[in-house]
């Protein structure tokens, strides 16, 4: 027989699924981005921003590094607002969507990145599968 009682004050039940309390589906179009193609778009963003760097300073100077870091930023920052993710994002069928539904904004890639570029806050998650980097900043990432 089921548990009839509420959770108590400041308790949640688990979730059977990551974005349920979000009110996502469990699979398919809108549900939670997992891990996996979390990290190939991850993998994707961060090669491209390397290549691009190339193109600027030798690969295993300091300069480079740094360079790759910036061009990774600006590239997030500058695709989530306009096509909905990163181009790994995009390729591995993922998109960034604010919380409260509607388009994205400036302020909301740029925090996103800020923390993320810092990793920590990336690996820090939640039982909806949410980065701190995606609650600080209000946004989800879905399924497309």
């Amino acid at each position: 027989m089921p548990d009839a009682k509420p959770p108590a004050t400041g308790e949640l039940r688990p979730n059977r699924w990551p974005g349920e309390r979000l009110g996502l589906p469990d699979s398919g179009p809108g549900s939670i981005g997992r891990v996996g193609r979390r990290i190939a778009a991850l993998v994707i963003d961060w090669a491209s921003a390397t290549v691009i760097a190339l193109l600027f300073a030798p690969y295993s100077s300091m300069l480079h590094s740094w360079l790759t870091l910036g061009i990774f930023a600006l590239l997030q920052i500058l695709f989530i607002p306009t096509i909905g993710g990163s181009v790994g994002h995009r390729l591995t069928g993922l998109r960034v969507v604010p919380m409260s539904g509607g388009w994205i904004g400036l302020w909301r890639p740029v925090v996103r990145t800020a923390l993320l570029v810092v990793v920590i806050p990336a690996l820090i998650w939640d039982a909806d599968q949410r980065g701190f980097h995606d609650k600080v900043a209000g946004t989800v990432l879905i399924r497309a």
